[in-house]
């Protein structure tokens, strides 16, 4: 049987993952599936970096401006649909890209991870909330050893959801997790560059967003949703809603983007070095496209 295969291309922010995968995915005729958790929503599209619509008619790019800011995308929503497009590509002979940086969509994906579909559950967690996290803790030994052991003590988001997912289906986190990898093969491209590098990127990128109208897209979206929606905390957001309400400076939210972008970076770069599976490739090799086209090359050539 012949498995159609499945291109990554992930790494931290700034790499220029969005740029190769548009020459990578022209090249073979395809389209790029997004795994960035903001750009899935509608009007965040300066802030969060997201095609343009000169790339989007160059490369088709699916997985964006799919939510409303004020919804939520699970992550096993995205998986779920990114898996659908996945096989619907692969049905037509096609190879798709996943491209992005938020590791956990691109686990859930290339892993098969199994994830309990559990809503959030307000009026739970309200209730669990009160008796705080020692006692919490306890009542999670006690209903899910197993994911007790997993869990630190002293991680209250983790504890909770164990907790909530076992309220509502009667069964442990513990016996619904675990992973089904896919059939068909995968080859994850990872870009990296040196921390000088990445910074110099990063603050090129600011400039660039800035440039575009960022500021007044925050403003924008302040007035439709008002300031205390959470997507107007994220990156790059929540600092220019600071400037707006006059707490600091422009330059002053410039070099806080900057430093927050820097420092979510290099958690990125902790997270994707993690997989060994990563075939890693220097962002600025002046050769990166060939380089990784011969790659891609040399993976479909090997597929039965």
């Amino acid at each position: 049987m012949t498995y159609y295969p499945l291109i990554v291309i992930c790494g931290a922010t700034a790499t220029g993952k969005s740029g190769l995968a548009l020459d990578i995915a022209q090249r073979l005729n395809s389209a790029i599936i997004s795994a960035d958790s903001r750009q899935v929503y509608r009007e965040f599209d300066i802030g969060t970096a997201k095609p343009t619509l000169a790339e989007q008619q160059r490369v088709s790019h699916y997985l964006i401006d799919i939510y409303d800011p004020r919804e939520t995308l699970t992550v096993a929503d995205y998986q779920q649909q990114a898996q659908e497009l996945i096989s619907q590509f692969h049905e037509r002979g096609g190879i798709p890209l996943l491209v992005g940086g938020t590791g956990l969509y691109i686990k859930s994906v290339v892993r098969g991870m199994k994830i309990p579909r559990v809503a959030p559950q307000k009026e739970l967690r309200s209730q669990l909330e009160f008796l705080g996290q020692s006692q919490l803790y306890a009542l999670l030994q006690q209903v899910d050893p197993v994911a007790a052991q997993k869990i630190h003590p002293n991680d209250p988001v983790r504890t909770l959801r164990a907790l909530e997912v076992y309220y509502v289906t009667g069964i442990p986190i513990s016996q619904q997790q675990g992973e089904n990898p896919p059939a068909y093969p995968i080859l994850q491209i990872g870009l990296d560059c040196d921390a000088s590098h990445i910074q110099k990127r990063i603050e090129q990128r600011t400039e660039k967003m800035l440039a575009y109208g960022l500021v007044a897209e925050v403003e924008t979206l302040c007035q439709k949703y008002g300031t205390d929606l959470p997507l107007l905390d994220t990156l790059g957001y929540g600092e220019i809603k600071q400037y707006l309400a006059g707490k600091i400076s422009l330059a002053q939210a410039k070099d806080l983007t900057v430093l927050h972008t820097r420092q979510f970076a290099k958690r990125q770069r902790t997270w994707f070095k993690a997989y060994p599976e990563i075939e890693w490739f220097d962002a600025d090799q002046p050769d990166l496209l060939e380089k990784v086209w011969n790659r891609i090359q040399e993976f479909t050539a090997s597929i039965p």
